[in-house]
């Protein structure tokens, strides 16, 4: 009797032995499995990020590549569209020569087939406007900011950059006024002489005269007009100009919008306000009269249609109403209106040097063949700037 309950007692321990073994096993089989696998998938993990990253560092390059044929294509396309507008304006220009009858117009729209070889190629042509009276003020500009003799050679033929002070005869011929600017002419080579004849309400039919004179005379890329009491950093101005030389036809300047004034005996009075709109209304957006730029392409068109295009009392008006209805690009440059110093002189030491300066109370620089050389000194790029200028 005591021998079968201790016999039990051994097979009840036994059983409980075992059971005990089963659930240690299944606990270290959970542990291991947990352990072993988990590493596992989280390795799966990692393959499958790096495959996704590798996919999207792909996409990245192809998207980089795309975006970098589609930069090269629009390139492209602005170099045909600047390539179609010159054979454009040639082809009127040809058209131009062979319908008018008069020997002036034809002088003035030669094609480029027939005249190509007796243009000079230049960046930039830059027109003086100046006057019978103005003699101090050319002296002004010669001392600063313009180069004078080989000089001024070797910055057409090696820069492109050709800078002529322009004007037109007098209203009598052979005149003691045209025969000193002939003899100013042959001592610093630095005139274009105008078939115009000079007078201050004559300045937008000056101005149309000088870009056919220019465009007939130079195969430039921009041809720019400014007053003989500006001051202009050189280098400034072709960097800038250089920025928008794939453009097939723009209009470079300090923009404004003045107002029409209908009162007679007032400076600026427009005596054709009424075409306008109401009194008090404002003129279109154009450049100041102080200095501008225009393309090749404008210039051109200018030459080509001059007959025909309407004068305005103001020379900067007139130019604006001639490309008004052109499918043009009009560019706003602040730096091509600063003040004198100390508004330039700032701007300049915060390496932010300008293009042109004067005051805008006289139009010009207030007194400028005192003031200029100062402004020159305070104001202007160096004189090696537009030799090292890469444009």
């Amino acid at each position: 009797m005591k021998g079968g309950r201790v016999g039990r007692g051994r097979t009840l321990m036994s059983k409980m032995a075992i059971f005990l073994l089963c659930v240690g096993c299944f606990a270290l089989g959970m542990l291991f499995t947990n352990r072993v696998w988990i590493p596992t998938e989280s390795g799966g993990t990692v393959i499958s990020r790096r495959r996704q990253e590798q996919e999207i560092n792909t996409k990245l390059g192809q998207d980089k590549d795309v975006m970098g044929e589609i930069h090269k294509t629009h390139e492209a396309v602005k170099s045909l569209d600047k390539t179609i507008s010159t054979l454009q304006m040639e082809l009127a220009a040809t058209r131009g020569s062979q319908e008018s009858g008069s020997d002036a117009l034809l002088s003035s729209t030669k094609t480029s087939h027939n005249s190509a070889p007796s243009k000079k190629k230049a960046f930039v042509v830059i027109g003086i406007n100046t006057a019978f009276s103005s003699r101090k003020r050319r002296d002004s500009v010669r001392e600063t900011w313009m180069p004078q003799g080989d000089k001024l050679l070797q910055l057409e033929q090696e820069k492109g950059i050709v800078i002529r002070f322009m004007i037109g005869h007098s209203a009598t011929a052979n005149s003691i006024l045209d025969r000193a600017i002939d003899s100013e002419d042959a001592e610093h080579h630095d005139f274009l002489r105008l078939e115009h004849v000079e007078g201050y309400h004559e300045l937008s039919a000056k101005t149309k005269i000088f870009f056919s004179t220019a465009v007939a005379t130079w195969d430039a890329e921009f041809y720019v007009k400014v007053d003989d009491d500006v001051h202009v950093n050189l280098g400034m101005l072709a960097a800038t100009l250089a920025r928008h030389r794939s453009k097939p036809r723009v209009y470079i300047g300090c923009m404004k919008s003045g107002p029409v004034l209908s009162q007679k005996n007032v400076k600026y009075h427009e005596p054709e306000y009424w075409k306008f709109g109401e009194e008090g209304n404002k003129y279109f957006r154009h450049a100041t009269g102080q200095i501008y730029a225009i393309s090749k392409d404008l210039a051109t068109y200018i030459s080509i249609n001059q007959a025909i295009l309407h004068k305005y009392a103001n020379e900067d008006v007139s130019l604006g109403a001639w490309l008004i209805g052109l499918d043009i690009e009009q560019i706003d440059e602040r730096n091509m209106c600063c003040g004198t110093p100390p508004d330039c002189e700032w701007k300049a030491q915060a390496g932010n040097v300008c293009i042109a300066s004067f005051d805008w109370s006289c139009s010009g620089i207030c007194k400028s063949v005192e003031k200029i050389k100062d402004v020159h000194t305070r104001c202007g790029e160096g004189e090696g700037a537009v030799w090292g200028a890469l444009f």
